[in-house]
């Protein structure tokens, strides 16, 4: 991932409902929600949550998948941990001090605590 990279992730992640919006994607696992159900975890107008999720999308950081009539919406590991990986890149100057640092394995299905 490049700085121009990283800095567009965080700028999709900055605003609240995106933050707890994809919160609730990586929490419900490899098997994501559908908008609907994601719409009512948030209590989010529809048109306010497309918006948000447009953000999302921008910066990769969800994978939509059709479904007949319900488009399902996944977090993108893959984006996520290449995140986390570029800010803790160079951890403590490369000394190895630093505690351990493990990308996520998503579940196939999340729990809600």
């Amino acid at each position: 991932m490049d700085a121009d990279t990283a800095l567009a992730t965080l700028a999709a992640l900055g605003h609240e409902t995106r933050l707890t919006a994809f919160r609730e994607l990586v929490q419900a696992g490899t098997e994501g929600l559908a908008v609907g159900e994601l719409r009512e975890r948030l209590g989010a107008p529809g048109a306010t949550l497309t918006a948000h999720l447009n953000t999302l999308r921008a910066a990769d950081l969800v994978i939509d998948q059709r479904e007949g009539r319900v488009i399902r919406v996944r977090a993108n590991y893959a984006q996520m941990n290449g995140l986390i990986d570029y800010l803790t890149e160079n951890c403590c100057a490369g000394g190895g001090n630093c505690a351990p640092v493990s990308s996520c394995k998503p579940s196939k299905r999340g729990k809600k605590t």
